[in-house]
């Protein structure tokens, strides 16, 4: 058993990162551009994507979990905030974008849906904790 993931723990401290970069990038350069609706929307694929963000540091550091436990909740958040916050970036600025983003909404569930089940997985290994 791993304490300590330093990649994972890593790689989520990079997504925050840009999270915030992406962020800053909707409330200073989209501004302008998207309507108020647009933006409160663009702004949900920030949140989500820093909770998860967030999440997969707090996963790198749990000490017992199987690392191919740890493996797996961090595919399925790393997918998930692609699929789910992509999906809201594209489909919130699809005014300004040169391509129809409506035709990828299926998208954005199937993301909650690999977020659901990386946190049920991330449920599932804290229970099976043996107590030493």
């Amino acid at each position: 058993m791993t304490v300590f993931d330093k990649n994972i723990a890593a790689t989520g401290s990079f997504i925050v990162a840009a999270t915030i970069a992406i962020g800053a990038f909707g409330a200073h350069g989209l501004k302008e551009m998207l309507a108020a609706d647009a933006l409160a929307t663009f702004e949900v694929g920030v949140r989500y994507q820093m909770y998860h963000a967030l999440g997969i540091i707090v996963l790198g550091m749990l000490p017992s979990i199987s690392q191919k436990l740890k493996q797996r909740i961090f595919w399925f958040f790393i997918i998930g905030i692609l699929f789910f916050s992509g999906s809201i970036y594209l489909l919130s600025m699809n005014s300004i974008l040169p391509f129809e983003t409506s035709v990828i909404g299926f998208v954005t569930p199937l993301g909650g849906l690999l977020f659901i089940i990386g946190w049920i997985l991330l449920a599932y290994g804290l229970l099976t904790l043996k107590k030493r």
